[in-house]
């Protein structure tokens, strides 16, 4: 079955234009590509980006905080109760007071001790303002410095200026050091991500679509280096991690009580969002990924309607933030 399941993945026709084979995509003459066995590198490049994440938070991420006036709340811990702790994972973190008088006769204890009990226990779950920095902080650097490799690597490019240049010679297009290094660290960082999902800070709304999100990064990132679509890749990596690190600056000032600078750091992100995400993102990269395919092949590949359909759910979730960020700087705007 597996097997099956492998050829059927792997079948030419999915990826591939008309009479080209995956024979032709072995080194040669000066061609380098992309070789879906480097993906498997990502997970142990994950590892290395928490090792750097783990040194980051404590050596740069809380002296920052503290110079910033964030100051390290310690929580008193309740004290064990094996009955307590199973209610409190098990049945509810915010038991009715005929269940608090229950449980205070079964552990023989008053029933104020054990509303202190639920009390202490729940603001265990609640991470700490200084432990938000720190993940604020990480995302921060991480977008930022991703940004800034990310202009460098594409400035000199032809096809960073002329979006037709993605697809001249595809798919003979040489793989780069620079692209390498570029997806790796990508892909590697949303892996990381999924792996601290369960010790970073929780958020109720939004968990499931976290999950998703990441998956859904991984997912385009790793297939559109199987397809050897790099050079538009590298392009949407670029144009999302841009706006990325302003949003995760006001944030960092947001916890340290800076109101005016999260304001002004916030309304940079909302100008960066709308030109990346609603004006060039589907006026350009898109352009470039549903339209232009059509001068070069009159029988496009079952990855062109693979691709596309996930960019186009995208950019649906970037319309729908952006009616967000519209409605928070309205508020800002009028109402203060």
């Amino acid at each position: 079955i597996l097997k099956t399941l492998n050829s059927w993945f792997w079948w030419e026709n999915i990826w591939m234009p008309v009479n080209v084979t995956w024979a032709h995509f072995v080194d040669r003459d000066g061609l380098v590509f992309p070789k879906p066995h480097q993906l498997y590198a990502t997970i142990p490049y994950a590892f290395v980006l928490l090792i750097i994440r783990f040194f980051s938070e404590r050596y740069v991420a809380i002296p920052l905080a503290k110079a910033l006036g964030i100051k390290n709340v310690r929580r008193v811990k309740p004290q064990p109760n094996p009955v307590l702790e199973s209610y409190f994972r098990e049945c509810s973190k915010h038991p009715s007071q005929s269940d608090i008088q229950g449980l205070a006769k079964k552990c023989n204890c008053t029933v104020r001790l054990v509303e202190k009990w639920f009390r202490r226990r729940r603001n265990l779950e609640i991470p700490t303002v200084l432990r938000k920095f720190q993940e604020a902080f990480w995302r921060f650097s991480f977008y930022l410095t991703s940004s800034i490799a990310g202009f460098i690597f594409l400035y000199d490019k032809p096809w960073f200026y002329d979006i037709w240049q993605t697809w001249v010679g595809y798919p003979f297009q040489t793989l780069l050091p620079s692209q390498y290094w570029y997806y790796m660290a990508e892909i590697s960082f949303y892996w990381s991500l999924l792996f601290t999902l369960g010790i970073d800070n929780r958020r109720k709304a939004d968990f499931l679509a976290h999950v998703v999100h990441h998956l859904a990064a991984i997912g385009l990132m790793s297939g559109s280096w199987c397809g050897n679509y790099v050079r538009l890749g590298t392009l949407v990596i670029f144009v999302h991690d841009t706006a990325d690190f302003w949003l995760e600056a006001a944030k960092m000032f947001n916890y340290a009580h800076w109101e005016k600078t999260c304001n002004m750091l916030f309304i940079i992100f909302s100008i960066a969002f709308f030109i990346t995400r609603i004006i060039l993102f589907p006026f350009w990269i898109l352009r470039a990924t549903l339209y232009q395919p059509t001068y070069y092949s009159t029988t496009p590949v079952i990855a062109y309607f693979l691709f596309n359909g996930q960019l186009l759910i995208l950019q649906g979730l970037h319309l729908y933030w952006g009616y967000l960020i519209f409605k928070i700087l309205k508020r800002f705007i009028f109402l203060k």
